[in-house]
């Protein structure tokens, strides 16, 4: 069922997008006209059919995403992806405290002492 419903979300989505390519510009957004006058009775008449086409597919667009969402929310566990791989971590023991590294380190100086923060090379 799942596989159905992508199939047909894919063909609404090819055909939304043809349907809008094929719309006449009217708004001039980038500086490009929305054509000659060739006839304003019947590219009126094109343009009302073809936005109907476009809120019909949007709409058909839209429930199917949802359908998908879903479907996905159903199929989803409880789990993360790293537990559906079967990867364990090592685990973490008390025991394994990280070692201090080795070296003479300058700590700061403790409160009004006047020491100063370069270290001396004795």
């Amino acid at each position: 069922m799942e596989n159905v419903v992508l199939i047909i979300h894919l063909i609404l989505s090819l055909g939304l997008l043809a349907v809008v390519l094929m719309q006449r510009s009217e708004g001039g957004g980038l500086g490009m006209g929305g054509g000659g006058g060739g006839g304003a009775m019947s590219g009126r008449a094109a343009a009302t059919a073809l936005g109907k086409i476009t809120w019909v597919l949007a709409i058909a667009f839209i429930c199917t995403s949802i359908t998908l969402t879903i479907f996905a929310a159903e199929n989803a566990s409880g789990s993360s992806v790293i537990d559906r791989l079967g990867v364990t971590p090592p685990p973490a023991s008390e025991s394994q405290t990280p070692a201090a590294p080795e070296g003479d380190f300058l700590l700061p100086p403790a409160p009004g002492d006047n020491a100063p923060l370069v270290p001396t090379l004795d």
